[in-house]
């Protein structure tokens, strides 16, 4: 038995619980870098044991196995949902928590007044403290993974050292785990290093620490996706944002589609939404009956890495390879796509369980059956939230009937428009266009949107959300805000960019625009500018559509004169509107590029 760095690598299988000896689990790597780092770290923490992910069938069916015998997974109902299983996650432990999160750098300013800073050295010596001995009696899990089509210029491999057997299930949806990261790094040392303990999950000892300068993640107490699956936001946004402004590129919380026309053109567009604000929908919408002939491609339905291309355009690619979705609201008519992704080999976390092992939750389409137990497993109340609010599918992108074959492309996907949007009751129209790049960046860096239940807090308070990155840019807002700014010299071909909100409502509560599939008469509209087929008015925001260039045709019950209610612009609202964008402005003011105060000048001039 070998014993490199002195750590025994015990090769043996979970299932059943028993421990046989055989090749699953075996150190699956040479590379001299990821065997001393796990050895050190395997020093650290003192596991019973160690298991060399591999990402294998064979392997996730031992995994699973094992998961169902130690509770962690319960199987559900094998002729509903085939190969899906349910976890139920600890109560304090069921969102995002921004106050616990932290970007580790040489200076305070490279972190910037948005996050929250801690000198390197201190706080490795606190998480290496809380570390100690924590997977004493528990297995740790290597999981090497691969963000991004294998062999593209924009790929970036991650190794995740995990004691929670969800998260390497988990993961194996989420990214391309196993061998396929290995044989991508090569003998290389540039990969990503992920630590993940769970510890006792008491949120006085919860810390997702991101160290940008030494490509490293430490998270501690929590077994939350967005915490602990490390390849998601840690890596793909926190660490990619950092990497991006220094390898000139954009890591974004955007969703990436494609729009095709019965011609067959292909138009493909990014958009950020904050999470729980219809991102997932619109990535997997599918056009109405009016839209007879069109389609929608899903690439990705979160994040978009996009680096300029040899002829001058915006490539996108998608890093994931699976889909983090909020169950609640998810139905046949807001996301008939994702209904039909979500029926098989998914893993759902925090739903309510129905007697026959079927899962239900708000907004799903029809009332929960007698004997229901909510997501904490006590038996459910009418008036009680069956679901927690921010419950979730992991499923497989493979599953998407609608996947774009161009999601798999190496190289990526021209983009011809970016999209921001955020929920907003009030004040923002339905659609709107940027003059120029840098009105678009200000358009993007002023966006705010009504708090949802994807992050811990308050909800349905206004907040400032530049680009929807607000808990996910890695290093200081200024500097990112400087970075898109210069982008614009590297894009030959800008894509044009757009603001959108679907969730403006009137004085008595009621939306104002019917949403969900019905916003691809939005998308045409945004494509047809792309294309230069249709024209617009100025306003003091920007470009709107006319009327008659925006189709409302076999749209029941909606006029022109309600088109013209959820396009208004309220000047007293803007002027309001603009005036709460000084919390932002003032707490980032000393890095904030002159463009975005200009910017906002002529704003106030033209209102």
């Amino acid at each position: 038995m070998s014993r490199p760095c002195a750590i025994p690598l015990l090769f043996r299988s979970l299932f059943n619980g028993t421990l046989q000896r055989m090749k699953l689990g075996n150190r699956n790597t040479q590379n001299a870098e990821v065997i001393a780092w796990v050895g050190k770290v395997a020093e650290l923490c003192q596991p019973r044991e160690i298991f060399w992910c591999d990402g294998s069938t064979v392997e996730k069916e031992a995994l699973t196995a094992e998961a169902v015998r130690s509770g962690v997974l319960l199987e559900l109902n094998p002729e509903r949902l085939p190969g899906c299983y349910y976890h139920r996650s600890h109560p304090n432990d069921v969102a995002r928590v921004e106050q616990c999160t932290y970007v580790c750098t040489e200076s305070e300013e490279e972190a910037g007044p948005t996050n929250n800073w801690a000198p390197p050295a201190e706080m490795y010596r606190k998480l290496y403290g809380l570390c100690a001995g924590a997977m004493r009696d528990r297995v740790m899990y290597v999981v090497p993974y691969l963000l991004g089509p294998p062999k593209s210029p924009m790929a970036k491999v991650g190794i995740e050292l995990t004691d929670s057997i969800y998260v390497v299930l988990s993961m194996r949806i989420m990214t391309r785990m196993g061998k396929v990261a290995y044989d991508e790094l090569g003998e290389g040392t540039d990969f990503n290093r992920g630590l993940h303990t769970m510890l006792d999950l008491d949120p006085e000892r919860r810390h997702i620490a991101h160290f940008p300068q030494d490509n490293t993640i430490i998270s501690v107490g929590s077994n939350y996706g967005g915490n602990v699956l490390l390849g998601k936001k840690c890596l793909a946004l926190r660490i990619g944002s950092w990497l991006g402004r220094k390898e000139g590129w954009l890591a974004e919380h955007m969703l990436i589609l494609g729009v095709e026309a019965p011609s067959g053109e292909k138009t493909f567009v990014a958009a950020a939404f904050p999470s729980a604000c219809g991102k997932t929908n619109f990535a997997m919408m599918q056009p109405p009956r009016h839209f007879r002939g069109w389609k929608i491609w899903t690439v990705g339905d979160d994040i978009a890495w996009m680096k300029p291309g040899a002829d001058g355009c915006l490539y996108a690619i998608n890093p994931e390879f699976g889909y983090f979705g909020v169950a609640p609201g998810t139905n046949v008519h807001s996301n008939p796509n994702a209904t039909e992704i979500i029926k098989r080999d998914t893993i759902y976390t925090n739903v309510a369980l129905t007697p026959d092992r079927d899962v239900w939750w708000e907004g799903k389409g029809e009332d929960p059956p007698a004997g229901t137990v909510d997501w904490q497993g006590r038996p459910w109340k009418s008036g009680e939230h069956a679901a927690q609010p921010n419950s979730r599918f992991t499923a497989p992108m493979t599953n998407n009937p609608m996947l774009a074959p161009e999601a798999m492309d190496p190289k990526g996907v021209p983009i011809s428009a970016i999209i921001f949007g955020g929920r907003r009751s009030t004040t923002l129209p339905l659609v709107y266009e940027a003059f120029n790049w840098v009105h678009g960046v200000y358009m993007g860096a002023t966006m705010g949107s009504e708090t949802t239940a994807a992050a811990a807090g308050a909800v349905g308070h206004v907040r400032c959300d530049p680009m929807a990155m607000l808990p996910f840019t890695g290093y200081n807002m200024g500097f990112y805000f400087r970075h898109w700014l210069n982008m614009r010299k590297r894009i030959t071909h800008l894509p044009r960019i757009f603001s959108v909100n679907w969730f403006r409502k009137d004085d008595q509560g009621n939306f104002l625009w019917p949403g969900y599939g019905e916003n691809m008469r939005v998308l045409e509209w945004i494509v047809d500018r792309c294309h230069g087929r249709v024209g617009a008015r100025e306003t003091p925001l920007g470009w709107v559509p006319n009327a008659r260039d925006f189709d409302l045709d076999d749209l029941p019950g909606f006029t022109r004169e309600h088109f013209e209610r959820v396009q208004q612009i309220n000047i007293e609202e803007w002027r309001r509107e603009i005036l709460s964008q000084d919390e932002l402005f003032m707490k980032i003011y000393a890095f904030i590029p002159k463009e975005m105060i200009f910017q906002r000048e002529l704003l106030v001039a033209r209102l």
